[in-house]
């Protein structure tokens, strides 16, 4: 077709649009120091973990140099939409300190001059663009049935076929001429827009990316979908367009779009903008059946939804650590010489992240966040459990009001000190973690393994006797081995294979005094629990732990 031609096409296809001048004015350049980079989430799921991975970046790219992080909402896939998804993805960056500095807010208004941040409410916008593609002859419409499931097709074709150099895919309708247009188009035939590919597949060209480094790229020949027959545009049309008004300066995307960038290179060269820098991020994976990595799946893995983490209670400060550690490897070093200051200090670099798929590790998630609680007061820890219950189960809030004094009193046992307790994982356990302080408290087993339940019988009938409230842990210890002196746990058989092993054995004796108090053989400072306690709850405790082993 003709200049001529093509123009009259892009009026006789959007009618009425502004020019895109109307846009580039209205939407001036930024002025920033820094970056500006944004998350772009479609509310057909809740907040992935990844996307958080993701927003850290965002985030601490945008603080690192003086930049702006904002937030626009990819809402066109209404097929899959999710209620109040894009809602929850808003107030789950907020939760985990992650808050954009502009863009959609969820049920807040929008903060920023180059909105509207939400997609569906930018087709205007998409219209004049998609019109001034045409014009420059960059572009044409699609009758074929279904383009839109055949240009899936073409992607995973692509995918499978990505070191095939001589690949190229052209619409068999970007040969119509405009009079077989008019009259498809006087027939109602719906239709898509596609891309006019110039590409050449044999071709390459060097393209650095922030992340992956120099690389070479080959030229796009495809005629992908822009938009499709619904007049909803695709993710490369929108984000070609809409990062363009916004002036983005660097998109970060994870990996899985690498292979997509020819496409968004050339169409941002058929509007004549100078294409984005760009940083493909690698995957957070998890091991499949056969051992393989696997990108973490919505479907598939119940913590994908980043609500899984604040539904256990952890702390906010761990599952940001955590993902710190998968993306720059110093971080680590860092944390351990500057232990109190906090993560946002840390010397963040795209440089630094590696290109390999980092598996997740609910181990190393549960050591940093066990490592950040045992640095909390009582009281913050406390607070903590209480903030989390407030949002997340309301039935422990009442059991943690209730028992404020008490629970007080055992948190701040073995706490503080160049060695503190490590126990509590998530703020969700504290209750069960506990529990033997609680009211009401009653063992519900009591495993004593070999040992001999006579002399287990004997030997705490001896020392509830005897007990009472001592001066301190020292006089208490010596009192439990002057007990424990004079009785041997084991059975027989094991006893006389080697008697002096296991004469008077003080830790089989403190196992047995924490099980029948605690119903755990692992606890705080056994001592302070019973002075927690006080005399007659121990020595009710002691009585029915003889009951429970027979």
């Amino acid at each position: 077709m003709t200049e001529k031609e093509f123009t009259e096409l892009a009026n006789l296809l959007y009618p009425g649009t502004q020019d895109i001048s109307f846009y580039l004015n209205k939407y001036p350049n930024r002025h920033v120091a820094g970056e500006v980079t944004r998350l772009g989430p479609s509310p057909t799921g809740y907040l992935h973990i990844g996307q958080v991975y993701q927003s850290l970046i965002h985030r601490m790219l945008a603080n690192s140099t003086n930049g702006i992080f904002y937030l626009r909402l990819e809402d066109t896939d209404n097929k899959r939409e999710v209620e109040n998804a894009g809602v929850i993805a808003y107030d789950m960056l907020v939760n985990l300190g992650l808050t954009p500095d502009e863009g959609y807010r969820g049920k807040l208004p929008e903060i920023g001059n180059y909105g509207p941040y939400k997609q569906s409410e930018r087709i205007e916008i998409y219209n004049a663009f998609a019109r001034e593609l045409v014009k420059r002859g960059r572009a044409f419409p699609c009758f074929c049935k279904d383009s839109e499931n055949l240009e899936e097709i073409k992607r995973k074709r692509e995918e499978e076929l990505n070191e095939n150099d001589s690949l190229t895919d052209y619409d068999p309708c970007r040969t119509l001429t405009l009079e077989e247009i008019k009259e498809n188009l006087k027939q109602g035939k719906k239709f898509a827009l596609r891309l006019l590919s110039i590409g050449d597949s044999t071709k390459t060209h060097e393209f650095v990316d922030a992340i992956k480094g120099k690389k070479e790229l080959r030229e796009n020949a495809r005629d992908d979908v822009l938009i499709k027959s619904n007049g909803i545009p695709v993710y490369a049309f929108a984000h070609v367009v809409d990062d363009t008004l916004m002036h983005t300066t660097i998109i970060v995307r994870g990996q899985e779009w690498y292979q997509s960038l020819p496409v968004h290179i050339e169409l941002s060269r058929a509007f004549g903008f100078k294409p984005f820098k760009y940083a493909h991020t690698p995957n957070i994976c998890v091991l499949d059946e056969n051992g393989n990595k696997r990108k973490i799946s919505k479907r598939k893995d119940s913590f994908a939804d980043v609500r899984f983490f604040l539904n256990k209670g952890y702390p906010i400060n761990a599952i940001i650590e955590y993902l710190l550690t998968l993306l720059n490897s110093d971080f680590e070093l860092w944390r351990k010489n500057n232990p109190d200051l906090p993560y946002t200090k840390f010397p963040f670099s795209l440089k630094k992240i590696g290109v390999t798929n980092p598996l997740f590790d609910f181990m190393k998630l549960d050591n940093i966040s066990k490592t950040i609680i045992s640095r909390y007061t009582a009281g913050d820890v406390y607070d903590s459990a209480i903030n989390w219950a407030h949002e997340w189960n309301k039935e422990d809030l009442k059991v943690l009001e209730e028992n404020k004094d008490v629970l007080l009193k055992v948190l701040s046992i073995d706490r503080g000190g160049d060695r503190p307790r490590k126990d509590i994982t998530y703020f969700s356990e504290i209750l069960s973690l506990y529990d033997y302080v609680l009211p009401n408290f009653k063992l519900a087993e009591a495993n004593i393994d070999n040992l001999d339940k006579d002399n287990v019988k004997n030997f705490i009938n001896e020392y509830s006797k005897q007990f009472t409230q001592f001066a301190d842990n020292s006089e208490w210890f010596e009192n439990l081995k002057q007990v424990a002196s004079k009785f041997n746990f084991v059975d027989n058989k094991t006893y006389k294979q080697n008697p002096e092993m296991f004469a008077g054995n003080i830790t089989d004796a403190s196992k047995l005094v924490r099980l029948a108090i605690t119903g755990r053989t692992d606890s705080p400072n056994l001592f302070e629990i019973m002075k927690i306690l006080g005399v007659n709850e121990c020595e009710t405790r002691l009585n029915d732990f003889i009951i429970k082993i027979y």
